[in-house]
């Protein structure tokens, strides 16, 4: 029997304004403390401000814990445990991108499951974490509707996966594009583009299924109209709104699906170099895209005219190999750095991280097989544009 199994028990609060519900929202799940997980930079934001205000109005005591960092480490988690062990809190809450909720999600499957993030690596958690609100600053992630914390060992210079579709799914989801706003055009660009990733190989990978289709497929049109727009235009609410329903929409489908090559290499970089996520997704997603084509005409054709290719008097071949051209337009359009601008990264490195990424199990579901050499091939192929 071939089965399929669709998760998703988060509730989703979305719409302008809507960080001014998390107070309520909070006493909704029970909560009497919550700890707020968030960096250094949005602890002092007024999405914050506007946190501590709704609490305050609820009568929900808080701490904050605002030393999350990009690609959040094992260590960190235990310290934001500690944190929530000490102030006695019964939920947190997560302000950020797909670092803060990542982190905010492991301290709350640590707190009631005890141990480290290594202990749980792959493995299904003992008890339920504690209720989370997550609340997302980028349109990117997807992390706040998503039952996976990807963390680093510092150690072994490994992302880990602690996954529980039962017992590490957010309990809330406040969606809010007014927040997103502010976020400065680099920044929305990659997050824009990491979220098209997530679409496009939650539709194309080897786990794909028909509820993670049309969700996908949604995404990818809504991401292609508007992350330009959000990117030149920052305050346009509208193209904010898409790209933040578009990125949620995005998670859910990878999260039942799975994704591939693309984040498969993506951690191996990120975990070595600490290169944000939606940077590295940003730059290999052309370069994966065509090299899975082979394996599956029809999706990547797809894809494609989902992102604006006219398929009239072409084959499904020339549609796909077309789509390659469009998502390399949309990166370029909206600025994504090459591979070779980041420096650090060097061409006798490439061997190991190709081999690295081909053992990341995420390979496994990637829509064409892949080992080292085809890694090294998507590898030299991103290193040589210009």
């Amino acid at each position: 029997m071939n089965s399929q199994n669709f998760y998703h028990a988060t509730k989703v609060v979305s719409g302008a304004g809507t960080i001014q519900l998390v107070g309520k929202e909070a006493l909704e799940i029970g909560a009497k403390k919550v700890l707020i997980i968030t960096d250094s930079f949005l602890a002092k934001s007024d999405a914050m401000k506007k946190i501590i205000k709704s609490l305050e109005a609820s009568d929900i005591d808080y701490a904050v814990y605002k030393d999350v960092r990009p690609n959040p480490r094992d260590e960190d988690c235990g310290l934001s445990t500690q944190l929530a062990k000490k102030e006695k809190v019964d939920a947190i809450i997560g302000l950020g991108g797909g670092s803060s909720m990542d982190q905010c999600k492991a301290t709350a499957a640590l707190v009631t499951n005890g141990g480290t993030c290594r202990d749980w690596d792959g493995k299904a958690l003992k008890e339920v974490m504690l209720p989370v609100i997550c609340i997302p600053t980028t349109s990117g992630t997807g992390s706040e509707v998503t039952f996976v914390a990807v963390i680093t060992d510092s150690e072994r210079k490994y992302k880990m996966s602690i996954f529980d579709p039962v017992r590490l799914i957010p309990k809330v989801a406040i969606t809010d594009p007014e927040i997103t706003l502010s976020l400065p055009p680099s920044l929305t660009a990659s997050t824009g583009i990491d979220a098209l990733t997530h679409a496009i190989e939650a539709y194309t990978c080897k786990a794909a299924q028909p509820i993670t289709d049309a969700i996908a497929l949604y995404a990818i049109e809504q991401i292609n109209k508007n992350v330009q727009k959000a990117v030149e235009k920052g305050y346009d609410l509208k193209a904010r709104a898409s790209m933040m329903n578009a990125s949620t929409m995005a998670g859910i489908a990878f999260i039942n699906s799975n994704v591939g090559a693309v984040h498969a290499i993506s951690e191996t970089i990120g975990a070595w170099y600490d290169t944000p996520h939606g940077v590295c997704n940003s730059i290999f997603l052309p370069h994966i895209f065509k090299y899975n084509i082979p394996a599956d005409v029809e999706k990547h054709a797809m894809v494609a005219s989902k992102m604006g290719v006219d398929p009239i008097g072409k084959t499904k071949m020339e549609i796909a190999e077309e789509g390659v051209s469009v998502i390399k337009e949309l990166c370029n359009a909206v600025k994504i750095p090459k591979l070779k601008e980041l420096k650090y990264i060097k061409q006798e490195n490439f061997f190991t991280i190709a081999q690295t990424s081909a053992a990341n199990l995420l390979s496994q579901d990637n829509a064409r097989d892949i080992d080292t050499d085809g890694y090294l091939e998507v590898l030299c192929s991103a290193f040589q544009e210009d």
